[in-house]
């Protein structure tokens, strides 16, 4: 197992389900807010530095009862090959 990077910026996209109001995002205020009416979902995407500040947003979107379809963060060295991300 690798140590952490504390240099490391994470390149994250987190899907959800239904539409999150534009006024809420001052609440996830690293990650752009993208709707997808063709399959009811909202994407937030945005550089987090760290697994904390992930948990921050997961446990936001938690308490507001918002569904969690999918978490994928990437290296900020590699976010031009999607193929190396990791998927939670």
């Amino acid at each position: 197992m690798n140590a952490p990077n504390p240099n490391l910026t994470l390149h994250s996209q987190i899907k959800v389900r239904g539409y999150l109001d534009p006024s809420w995002q001052e609440w996830f205020d690293r990650l752009v807010m993208n709707y997808k009416p063709d399959q009811d979902m909202t994407e937030l995407t945005g550089d987090l530095p760290d697994q904390a500040a992930l948990l921050g947003i997961l446990n936001r979107l938690n308490h507001m009862n918002i569904l969690i379809l999918s978490v994928t963060q990437t290296p900020i060295e590699q976010a031009s090959h999607a193929s190396t991300g990791s998927s939670i």
